[in-house]
């Protein structure tokens, strides 16, 4: 069964699309990536989906740029959608669903509420293909947090009998996936870490005043120095401290506390670099109290993807908080760290052409398993597999 998967996190810098080749059953190997696109969006759209995200609209316009943002975001994602087909050279006529996770422009666990955006009726209507959307809302509403969702494709593609495994996500937002060595699905622990490339990327952008968008290559942290005191005060966050299940976003390490900090910090006469140095540590000490906290102690083996697994500050900053990990990226098990998301909800979508539960309600709280997903049908209908 092929299925695109589509995904825009919490960077809002564009949509990954993989287009991957299932079994027919509930199985979830052998599966093969037939080829992943990424479609990056220009500055203006990534301020336009951070500005409504972070509530800086006013009353008057923010309906209307929510909706034009939500056909605006379908368009993009349908063109992400028909490039990897094309680069993989299938007929989007061969190509059974595109389950596409949306861009999340407000994530409330709190009011059981979830929004993304990004509308599916205009990807089916633009590719003739059968598309599933919305996945978050169902888990919400069966007592989960809504997150995190990707543990579900984690646990088929990289446990292993022999060796306890953690996948640490690290995009806007840093999550991690604790997979006990021989066990089964309802032995994993996921949850969302807390701060990765949303507040880093946020202070090198305000302090260059938009200049950068991030600190390519880590250079920005390499040559700067921790200040401890700064890392203390981060670390001592009640989020952190929080037990799973959980989850968070840029709503609590986004815009507004980037822009804080940077203003707090170039206020003071501060360097950039050593701020840029010190939230880099805060992302690797908080990964590494949540797997010693959370997950029984420092898995045998980091997989890490996400932009952040580009940063090689940021791994080496890893690998120093969790020296009894072999921290390597998620690619040198034959995964690109750049499709994981995306290949997770095409995974999803598969289980939900299925009728079979596609997340771990283990991680997100959920009350009990269920099919998540909504369905816009492709031209020709839509009919469940079985």
């Amino acid at each position: 069964m092929r299925v695109i998967g589509l995904m825009s996190g919490t960077s809002a810098d564009g949509v990954d699309a993989a287009l991957v080749e299932w079994p027919d059953d509930a199985a979830a190997r052998p599966f093969r990536l037939l080829a992943f696109h990424a479609e990056r969006f220009e500055r203006e759209l990534q301020d336009r989906i951070h500005q409504l995200a972070a509530g800086r609209l006013e009353g008057g316009v923010v309906l209307r740029e929510f909706a034009a943002l939500d056909v605006l975001l379908a368009e993009r994602f349908a063109a992400a959608a028909v490039a990897v087909a094309r680069e993989a050279g299938a007929p989007l006529g061969s190509i059974d669903a595109i389950a596409s996770h949306g861009q999340t422009v407000a994530h409330h666990p709190e009011v059981r509420a979830t929004l993304q955006i990004g509308d599916p009726s205009v990807i089916a209507e633009r590719t003739g293909i059968t598309t599933i959307a919305d996945f978050r809302p169902r888990d919400l509403a069966v007592g989960g947090e809504g997150a995190p969702l990707a543990p579900f494709f984690h646990f088929a593609a990289f446990s292993d009998p022999g060796e306890s495994r953690a996948v640490l996500n690290l995009g806007g937002i840093a999550n991690v996936t604790g997979l006990p060595g021989g066990g089964d699905a309802d032995t994993v622990h996921a949850f969302d870490v807390g701060p990765a490339n949303a507040l880093l990327d946020t202070v090198v952008r305000s302090s260059s005043d938009g200049r950068e968008s991030m600190d390519r290559d880590g250079a920005r942290a390499r040559r700067g120095r921790v200040d401890s005191a700064l890392l203390a005060r981060l670390l001592d966050d009640e989020y952190l401290r929080r037990a799973p299940p959980k989850s968070t976003g840029r709503e609590r390490y986004g815009w507004a506390e980037g822009e804080a900090l940077a203003s707090e910090w170039t206020g003071a006469g501060r360097a950039t670099d050593d701020l840029v140095a010190t939230l880099v540590a805060f992302t690797a000490e908080a990964v590494a109290r949540a797997c010693h906290d959370f997950l029984g102690g420092a898995p045998a083996r980091l997989l890490v993807c996400g932009g952040g697994a580009r940063n090689p500050a940021m791994m080496d900053a890893l690998a120093a908080a969790l020296p009894g990990s072999c921290v390597e990226p998620t690619d040198r098990q034959g995964v690109p760290g750049d499709a994981v998301e995306a290949m997770a909800f095409s995974l999803m979508g598969r289980n939900a052409l299925l009728g079979v539960p596609n997340h771990l309600p283990r991680c997100t709280g959920a009350s009990r398993a269920a099919v998540l997903g909504e369905f816009a049908p492709g031209r020709a209908g839509f009919r469940a597999r079985s």
